[in-house]
């Protein structure tokens, strides 16, 4: 690598330090307060109980991201063999990139760049499939969530009562067959271009072919790891809740949150404000379990804002955090030329 690219990786990597630092601290201490967020509810968080569930909290975070970093490394030995510390590298780096960008679309250049010999943007497409099989997790469990909510929560509601009700639901199994039927499929984007585009774009061919590289067997084992993770962060954000005294049925806790999860996936955010609009949809999806049995649910809104931020902080924040210390692995640019 000449000393020109060196340079350019350089500056690159101090300006990704520089300004994930500053949105962290930014959520954290100024737009969120979470040390006076903390201060207010110091009898929940005084209780013996308190610490052990914080610990477990984050210890699940750990199989989280080992989750994430596993499901990576077998997705990118198609293109290059990566090893587990490398792979978790990857994860990290992404995260830290991601935490400034319109809905994390950083993480995808983020882990790419940490390869060494293949090609960026087959890198970049994996790990757009990678997330894929995320979102595609999210939306199912959102989606079987909002079957449920409807009828328990806006049973007055004209619209989801009988017929119209059972139409929606065949609109929403037809729905979630269709993404299914694509992530398993997702092959005929190589084959769509070229009836499209015949021989033209040879470039573009070349990189789509990585849809190619996995089979139904492996894209299942992708989209389980995605599942074992959306258990487990959904489980954290429920210990969180609970000791936080937001305390409600689990079954309903899991309704909730998966609704939560699938309004943030589907409303588009920049990082910088997405913190305060996890908050305000977590008090408004929460609000239909607890206003009709409560007169002033005051505290408890200030429990599930602080529950948000802290999923928040634990899960992201303080991997990104971790991940800035290997930005300088990073290479955006090599002598050889994609």
């Amino acid at each position: 690598m000449t000393k020109l690219y060196k340079r350019y990786n350089l500056l690159i990597q101090l300006v990704i330090l520089v300004v994930s630092y500053f949105f962290i601290i930014n959520q954290v201490f100024w737009k969120q307060d979470l040390p006076a967020m903390l201060l207010t509810m110091q009898d929940d968080i005084s209780t013996s109980g308190f610490i052990p569930m914080l610990v477990l909290i984050l210890f699940l975070m750990l199989i989280n991201w080992w989750l994430e970093a596993w499901k990576w490394k077998n997705m990118i030995s198609k293109v290059e063999q990566v090893s587990w510390p490398r792979s978790v590298v990857a994860v990290l780096t992404g995260i830290t990139i991601s935490s400034f960008t319109p809905n994390r679309v950083g993480e995808y250049f983020g882990r790419a760049f940490i390869l060494r010999k293949a090609s960026h943007v087959e890198g970049i497409l994996i790990t757009i499939l990678g997330s894929m099989s995320q979102l595609l997790v999210t939306i199912l469990a959102g989606s079987a969530a909002l079957l449920v909510f409807l009828p328990v929560f806006l049973p007055n509601a004209e619209f989801f009562r009988g017929y119209m009700y059972i139409g929606f639901i065949g609109s929403v199994l037809l729905f979630d067959t269709l993404l299914l039927g694509i992530f398993f499929n997702v092959s005929f984007l190589t084959t769509f271009k070229e009836k499209i585009f015949q021989n033209r774009f040879e470039k573009v061919r070349k990189y789509l072919r990585v849809f190619t590289f996995y089979s139904g067997r492996e894209l299942r084992v992708v989209l389980a790891l995605s599942f074992a993770r959306y258990i487990v962060f959904s489980t954290q954000y429920f210990l969180l809740l609970w000791i936080l005294g937001v305390r409600l049925p689990i079954y309903y806790a899991y309704i909730m949150i998966s609704l939560i999860y699938l309004i943030m996936a589907i409303i588009p955010t920049i990082a910088l404000t997405e913190l305060g609009i996890r908050g305000s949809i977590a008090i408004y999806c929460f609000g239909f379990y607890f206003t009709p049995l409560m007169a002033a649910p005051a505290g408890l809104n200030l429990g599930i804002l602080m529950a948000s931020v802290l999923i928040w902080f634990i899960n992201l924040g303080i991997p990104a955090l971790v991940g800035s210390f290997f930005l300088f692995r990073l290479q955006f640019f090599r002598n050889n030329t994609e």
